[in-house]
């Protein structure tokens, strides 16, 4: 259907309405005789119902049905409701959901190369960097050529929320050194997980609904979530007490808005950018929100719930590069890979370059104004 076509019907509509309205007075209003029911959205999550992650879906889902006047409604279900936490993408590719509201590194078992949208080495970028290297720097591109063109999928995906950099995690002593870390049994997902494993630690994937019940029964002695409102949500306080803020493991990621392919190219073109342009909207209030809750959450740990936090130490951070390095050299064997790795280094080089020049010293200012704050 054209946009005149399309015009010229809705401007048939609102005059028959109209009409119609006059002719039967006050007993049935023109919205009435409109009325339709909304075409629901299910979409689920790969976070559990209690995790702040839960609301920033929701917070996308408001916004849609607020955009679309209640033509769309997006019905947020939580991980397991539908299908388990990692299995979303299959869901979305089979039909079997509408949407999802994941990370891409949870699809990394089918192809390492998703982990390039969420868990790469970045080479010095942050999370803004990263999220605009996918809407400007062609990464939105390759990313379609990997799920559509490489692996067959029938989704479509956008990216929201350019999340900080991810703490190295909960350990349950002070870990200093390289040496503290040598076989400690350690959660993370995607890339990182290699990335831990060329530094001596023993890594299990898992849910993050998984997480402290392994903890809890020894399966794994330290893990990393994503920030201090989930961690806490977990319950990760209760298990370990030394908290490790910094790290290169996971310097970038965004939240993947996944939908089926057939389900989002069925509705009008209107609503197709009320979905996809919703993404933008919720990743500046996502950031918002998260700014406010996770230092809030912090705090929270340090003095209500007797929480340790630390900076990761410069022998561990740079050790995390150095295996990095070891480890971009076989990601490049992938010619895909290579291709994404490529394109990131250079918009890196070229943007971090002038966020870093242009940027003042941070930290210099806030330990002006708050002295002895920073564990520096």
């Amino acid at each position: 259907m054209t946009d005149k076509t399309e015009i010229s019907r809705r401007s048939f509509l609102r005059k028959t309405a109209l009409a119609g309205g006059a002719a039967a007075g006050a007993t049935l209003a023109a919205p009435a005789v409109l009325a339709q029911a909304p075409i629901v959205v299910k979409m689920q999550t790969s976070w559990g119902a209690s995790n702040i992650w839960d609301e920033f879906a929701k917070d996308y889902a408001r916004r849609v049905e607020e955009m679309s006047n209640g033509r769309l409604k997006v019905d947020v279900l939580p991980a397991g409701a539908v299908v388990a936490a990692f299995q979303v993408l299959d869901a979305c590719n089979d039909g079997v959901l509408d949407a999802a509201h994941t990370v891409p590194v949870y699809w990394y078992g089918k192809n390492k190369a998703a982990s390039l949208f969420g868990t790469g080495p970045v080479f010095g970028g942050s999370a803004t960097t990263m999220l605009s290297w996918f809407y400007a720097g062609g990464g939105a591109e390759l990313y379609k050529e990997l799920t559509q063109d490489i692996m067959g999928l029938d989704v479509i995906g956008f990216y929201g929320f350019p999340m900080f950099a991810q703490p190295f995690g909960w350990f349950k002593k002070e870990v200093n050194t390289v040496a503290d870390l040598q076989g400690l049994k350690y959660r993370t997902v995607g890339l990182a997980a290699d990335l831990m494993a060329k530094i001596g630690m023993s890594v299990a994937q898992l849910p993050g609904g998984e997480i402290v019940p392994a903890m809890e029964r020894g399966v794994i002695d330290a893990f990393e979530f994503n920030n201090p409102s989930s961690d806490k949500d977990f319950g990760a306080q209760d298990v370990a007490k030394h908290y490790y803020l910094s790290s290169y493991h996971q310097a970038s990621e965004s939240f993947e808005f996944l939908f089926s392919k057939s389900f989002y190219e069925d509705l009008d073109p209107d609503l197709q950018a009320i979905l996809k342009y919703g993404v933008e909207a919720v990743s500046t209030a996502n950031t918002a929100k998260a700014m406010d809750r996770y230092s809030t959450d912090l705090r929270w740990l340090q003095e209500k719930a007797g929480v340790t936090v630390h900076r990761t130490s410069k022998e561990i951070l740079d050790a995390q590069l150095k295996a990095w390095d070891e480890l971009i050299p076989e990601l490049e064997k992938d010619p895909f890979m290579k291709k994404c790795l490529d394109s990131q280094r250079a918009w890196v080089e070229r943007v971090t370059y002038y966020e870093l020049m242009n940027a003042p010293d941070y930290a210099l200012a806030y330990e002006h104004y708050f002295p002895g704050r920073l564990a520096l």
